[in-house]
């Protein structure tokens, strides 16, 4: 491994510029087209040596053999013991995996059809309850899908936050409001808060029965039955299925309610050609593997800390938010599988915005500053509108430039107007915006995250990181006997000693 990374590390450093004129299939080489997607890598300082000497470090980190055991079912997440199942959610794992996925979605769906057949007396609202995962990822997908398609009015609460889930349910008739609740473990304290709340807001609305207006998404359904769900209104996923890699099990369910179903398969299709893709293509023709050699270029060659990411359209504003747990969240360790030091940078600052909105923000600093930041613009060729068509014309261009200008910069004998340029940048292309385009894109940032954590020899399907400052919080609440530190005791008096 260690001669592996040392080629990868001192292969030679040529500029943008030199890398088009030394390379003239270049952009054919570094360009891919999946699933209705174009992958543009082509302004990133990756040669032709740095990807041979990638591909030799996949080999030595045994990439293939740690995807294979994630698809075969096998255990890909050693600290908890247990396999990673979120690709036989769209029928790409081992064929038990697989059957089980497809009852659970039957289950799911024959829920859909009752409530679509007013089983629950009308539904207009619905109300998800959850945080992390088990939100991003729907509030995600209703977002970018439901603004023309959506059949209800959908609010995803995720914050404890009181003020939240006041704002979500203002516009709300609690007898027209379906309330579900996500939570892997159905104990998650912010979620479950929330849900009560949100229970005495439809009782206190005069619904006589609220717990038989309430869906439950769980991986713990006999905690859903504890809490008074009726069986039939339980939607299990499996334990297998890591939570921000959920939305396509039953944590999709307020997507697949709002959206439809054949919209919900879409995505799953969507999913699994992205799959299949990195199940089988070459390393050097792989997008998501492509993907993780740029990361682990600028962060462990370039010493980069942060990656932007930029969404050229409305309809995608929330990915940013989204790829913050799914990168930082799984990869934002700092041992090895075997618990041995990493010894170098994992997961990269995932931050970024929306468009052009972003350029007048914080583009100053990815243009002049003292900072690298490898940038990723994610736009879409057909318009999300139907306004005037100039609206999205200028959409792209302003897209397209921004990637040129950070390449190719510009010399000026005044410094305060001097653009260094040989700034990076990678370029995802969708043809349009729909469930199974969003499928693809969604599966090929899961596989990225997982090809950078083979090649770091890291596990990110745990994330035991989150837990401490739980635990904190739990004893805080308890006013159990703890010893916090001066500053958080002063806080805790100036907060509470008025009760």
């Amino acid at each position: 491994m260690d001669e592996a990374w040392s080629a990868v590390e001192n292969a030679e450093t040529k500029t943008l510029k030199d890398l088009f004129a030394a390379e003239p299939d270049r952009l054919e080489r570094l360009t891919i087209d999946e699933a209705g997607i174009r992958f543009d890598f082509a302004k990133t300082h990756l040669s032709r040596a740095e990807v041979d000497a990638f591909a030799a470090l996949a080999g030595a980190a045994d990439l293939a053999g740690r995807r294979d055991a994630l698809f075969g079912g096998d255990i890909a997440n050693p600290t908890e013991g247990r396999a990673a199942e979120h690709t036989a959610e769209r029928g790409e794992g081992a064929p038990e995996s697989v059957a089980r996925a497809r009852q659970l979605h039957a289950r799911m769906r024959t829920l859909i059809d009752a409530i679509e057949a007013e089983a629950f007396g009308p539904v207009r609202h619905i109300l998800h309850v959850g945080i992390g995962g088990s939100a991003l990822g729907p509030d995600f997908l209703v977002d970018a899908l439901g603004r023309d398609a959506g059949r209800y009015d959908t609010a995803i609460v995720s914050n404890v936050d009181g003020s939240a889930l006041e704002e979500a349910v203002a516009g709300f008739d609690p007898h027209s409001t379906l309330l579900v609740i996500a939570s892997k473990t159905f104990t998650t304290t912010e979620t479950m808060l929330n849900a009560s709340s949100a229970l005495a807001w439809m009782e206190e609305g005069g619904v006589e029965d609220p717990l038989g207006r309430v869906i439950a998404l769980t991986a713990s359904p006999e905690k859903a039955l504890e809490f008074g769900i009726d069986e039939t209104r339980v939607l299990p996923f499996s334990e297998s299925v890591g939570g921000r890699f959920s939305l396509w099990s039953s944590i999709g369910f307020p997507a697949a309610l709002a959206l439809g179903w054949d919209a919900f398969e879409s995505l799953l299709e969507g999913a699994a050609a992205m799959d299949r893709h990195f199940r089988l293509a070459p390393p050097e023709r792989n997008a998501p593997v492509l993907a993780a050699f740029v990361d682990r270029y600028y962060a462990d060659v370039r010493g980069a800390e942060t990656r932007a990411v930029f969404a050229y359209d409305e309809r995608l504003r929330l990915l940013p938010p989204y790829l913050q747990q799914l990168e930082m969240e799984s990869n934002g360790k700092s041992v090895r599988v075997d618990g041995s030091p990493v010894g170098r940078a994992t997961a990269a600052i995932t931050w970024g915005g929306v468009g052009t909105d972003a350029q007048h923000a914080v583009f100053q600093l990815l243009h002049q500053g003292t900072h690298l930041v490898p940038v990723e613009f994610v736009a879409a060729i057909e318009p999300g509108d139907s306004l005037d068509p100039e609206h999205h014309r200028q959409l792209l261009i302003n897209c397209f430039a921004q990637g040129a200008a950070l390449m190719a910069g510009r010399g000026s004998d005044d410094p305060h107007r001097f653009y260094p340029g040989d700034r990076p940048s990678t370029t995802i292309l969708l043809g349009r915006v729909d469930a199974r385009t969003l499928g693809a894109l969604i599966a090929f940032y899961e596989h990225r995250v997982f090809a950078n954590a083979a090649l770091l020899g890291i596990n990110p399907f745990d994330q035991f990181g989150v837990e401490l400052g739980k635990e904190m919080a739990k004893a805080l609440d308890g006013r159990n006997a703890l010893d916090f530190d001066p500053s958080t005791e002063a806080l805790i008096a100036r907060a509470f000693d008025a009760e």
